[in-house]
């Protein structure tokens, strides 16, 4: 069976991924050749986790408060 492809998981399947890779690499019982091509599927899930993140963080939007308390609209995310 081969493995999906990392552009089209979710985030908490490849952050899972990612997770069984590092405990692979760790174990230091797989091959030079396969710990090479571990470590490759695994920047790029790291890679597409870091995205989908920063995708989420974008539509983040912070509730503005009207001088009555009640809600005003909504505004971006601001990380400052």
């Amino acid at each position: 069976m081969s493995e999906p492809k990392v552009e089209d998981m979710s985030f908490e399947d490849a952050l899972k991924a990612l997770e069984e890779i590092v405990t692979k690499l760790e174990s230091a019982e797989v091959s030079l050749e396969d710990s090479i091509t571990l470590y490759e599927r695994g920047a790029a899930l790291r890679a597409h986790c870091e995205a989908r993140l920063n995708a989420a963080q974008e539509r983040v939007e912070k509730i503005r408060l009207a001088q009555s308390g009640e809600p005003a609209g909504t505004e971006p995310f601001d990380p400052a």
